[in-house]
């Protein structure tokens, strides 16, 4: 190992190859987009190659982190005030539960719409598709459990005040006042979004924190649903016995699941691997 690496922090040094690697692909590859494209459809055949116990814990763990979102934004919305400086200042906390998931390079299951995806659309093969479905699927679950935990944990521990709670039902509630087709529209607008987001980290070398600050800010500003966040405040009021179960799953959860796929994969992954398709033909 060079004296540099020996002194560099192991992130760090990875961020490096990773970037290092990017370049030399580009060298390689028709286009600089083809690069990114190998470097994401890389990443992921890895993970279609996880085992399901690794993906699950990995799955339960980003979405017991992804509880942060909530947590943060409920924290800041009981504390400033009823305006729209309050609700910008307030969305900064919905960045919070991505960066972490993100940084922590946990298992979420909108950066899979994207990410497994390209295997699939450069292999279209019977094994691939099922490895994906497997992927989905137990990564889905797993931060469904993660959120769950966490939204019950949030309610029946005597952690916050009355005052806090009330915030954590309010983020419940105006989730809520969307209709089913809102919830399956915004959430084709927030798959997209963080499509782009997993698009543009390999490229962002030392600026990741900000790609993801700043699409995760837009996803909370825009009221865009997304199936895990959202999932959290919903099943919060879920067991504080404010909606029920049909709610979370018929006005909420189907919709919003199905938007945030035809956002990231049907429509994002498809014209992105259309546009290096077409590259790689030329």
């Amino acid at each position: 190992m060079s004296k540099h690496h020996s002194l560099t922090p192991p992130s760090r040094v990875r961020e490096e190859e990773d970037e290092h690697d990017l370049q030399l692909n580009g060298e390689d590859l028709p286009s600089k987009a083809a690069a990114v494209h190998e470097s994401i459809r890389e990443e992921g055949e890895k993970e279609l190659s996880r085992t399901v116990s690794a993906l699950l814990w990995s799955a339960i763990a980003a979405g017991l982190s992804m509880s942060f979102s909530m947590l943060a934004k409920g924290l800041l919305h009981a504390r400033l005030p009823d305006s729209d400086i309050g609700f910008l200042v307030e969305s900064l906390g919905y960045t919070v539960g991505f960066l972490v998931v993100i940084m922590a390079r946990q298992q979420l299951f909108t950066e899979n719409t994207v990410t497994a995806v390209l295997p699939v659309m450069s292999q279209p093969r019977f094994g691939k598709f099922v490895c994906l479905l497997r992927l989905w699927g137990v990564v889905l679950i797993g931060n469904l459990v993660g959120v769950a935990v966490s939204a019950w944990a949030i309610l029946a521990l005597p952690i916050f005040s009355m005052q806090t709670h009330e915030a954590f039902l309010s983020l419940g509630e105006h989730i809520l006042e969307n209709t089913p087709m809102q919830m399956f529209s915004k959430g084709i607008v927030a798959g997209w979004m963080i499509a782009t987001m997993v698009w543009l980290l390999p490229s962002a070398g030392s600026a990741k924190i900000w790609v993801i600050l700043i699409v995760t800010y837009l996803v909370a500003i825009g009221g865009f649903t997304h199936i895990i966040v959202g999932s959290t405040e919903v099943m919060y009021l879920v067991f504080s016995g404010h909606a029920s179960w049909a709610d979370y799953l018929f006005r909420f959860g189907l919709p919003t699941l199905l938007g945030n796929l035809v956002g990231g994969t049907f429509i994002f992954a498809l014209i992105s691997h259309a546009q290096i398709r077409s590259d790689s033909d030329n």
